[in-house]
């Protein structure tokens, strides 16, 4: 029963998530008539309010509620504040929205990754068997927004985000499994700052969490601008959710072979292949703008991100204490997965106003130092 409550919740977060990620900025300029920086500035602010509340709003709220009283505040907050976007606004309107909505809605994925982790301790629930079920959602999210803006138009973006979020209300609203609404003394999670002295004095750390931040943050363009950028090329919505699920489907299958794959590679050389995959992704885009080009450069997506990611935690696993892992993965949740494409994004978005493909050029600024780092680390990364 609460394997079934575990894959739901993911699946019902990241159809959501689907939907925000990969089309936010493109709605906000094509329906909301923004230019592409004014957009720009308002996610990477955005982004910026989503790492302060993973970083610090949402351990202290743990502290005092359980993680299911959490996730339901959390979702019924992020609906309300999704429907102050229906009126037409201006600029400063809509930065308020967004700073608001970027705060509290990405806390619901780490109030149930936490949950995942008590019920995993609880009842041997399998992670991977219920985590699957959130890409499958965020597969069906790309496609239904291709298919509706194709019908209809980016107006049909918002109005799927809104029922996504009616869909989560109404099931976070059921009786959830009971070790999640329990008194937070006995679920509580460190706080994420706890231990960051100890931990950057683990050797390896520090070259490690500046690669995933450089790896991580040099998605920027790409999260950001992918959507506008297929737009531009004349690509129709349906196709484009088509086109950008590719890069999905790739995460997916490289993580049920990851284990097996990368099961003797050393961490330096994983980052190494990150570097190597992101580099050569970014620098085809601007090279050879077109559509056939970018779905080619959807494979390396495993690479970029994939590959990246699987070092990181990798590294986690190996080498630090049980005791420093949460507060690791509060520092990457909030710093590079959130923080490094944010401050991105600005940047990103004057050059995608001078020209598309330079902007996922400018992410070579990223992933080439980060090629170096690893090379010239691999004794700390691998001892």
């Amino acid at each position: 029963m609460n394997q079934r409550w575990l894959s739901m919740s993911f699946l019902v977060f990241f159809f959501t998530w689907g939907i925000f990620l990969p089309y936010w900025t493109g709605w906000l300029t094509i329906e909301k008539g923004l230019s592409v920086p004014a957009a720009s500035a308002i996610m990477g602010a955005g982004m910026i309010a989503r790492s302060f509340s993973t970083f610090f709003i949402f351990p202290y709220l743990t502290r005092r509620l359980s993680y299911i009283r959490v996730i339901k505040w959390t979702t019924v907050i992020a609906l309300l504040l999704t429907l102050l976007y229906i009126p037409d606004s201006s600029y400063v309107p809509l930065l308020i929205i967004t700073v608001l909505f970027s705060a509290v809605y990405p806390m619901i994925l780490p109030a149930v990754e936490s949950g995942a982790s008590v019920l995993m301790q609880h009842e041997r629930i399998h992670y991977g068997k219920s985590r699957s079920f959130g890409s499958i959602g965020y597969t069906i999210a790309l496609l239904m927004v291709g298919a509706a803006t194709a019908i209809w138009s980016e107006r049909a973006i918002l109005f799927l985000m809104i029922g996504g979020l009616i869909a989560m209300v109404l099931f976070f609203m059921r009786t959830g499994p009971a070790v999640l609404d329990a008194q937070p003394k006995r679920v509580a999670v460190r706080q994420p700052d706890a231990g960051l002295g100890a931990l950057f004095k683990t050797s390896g750390f520090l070259p490690v969490i500046i690669l995933a931040i450089l790896l991580q943050g040099a998605h920027a363009s790409y999260y950001n601008y992918g959507f506008i950028f297929l737009d531009d090329l004349g690509v129709n919505g349906f196709f484009i959710g088509i086109i950008l699920n590719i890069a999905v489907l790739f995460e997916i299958l490289f993580f049920t072979r990851a284990d097996r794959l990368l099961e003797n590679v050393k961490v330096s050389n994983m980052f190494i292949l990150a570097a190597i995959g992101s580099s050569a992704r970014w620098l085809l885009i601007y090279l050879f703008p077109t559509t056939a080009v970018f779905i080619g450069t959807q494979v390396l997506h495993s690479l970029s991100f994939g590959v990246a990611h699987y070092a990181f935690i990798q590294f986690l696993s190996k080498r630090l204490p049980h005791t420093q892992i949460a507060t690791a993965q509060g520092l990457y949740a909030a710093v590079a997965m959130s923080l490094s494409t944010a401050l991105l994004t600005f940047p990103a978005g004057v050059l995608y106003d001078m020209s598309p493909g330079a902007a996922f050029l400018g992410m070579m600024v990223c992933s080439v130092p980060a090629l170096a780092i690893a090379w010239a680390n691999r004794k700390q990364l691998d001892r």
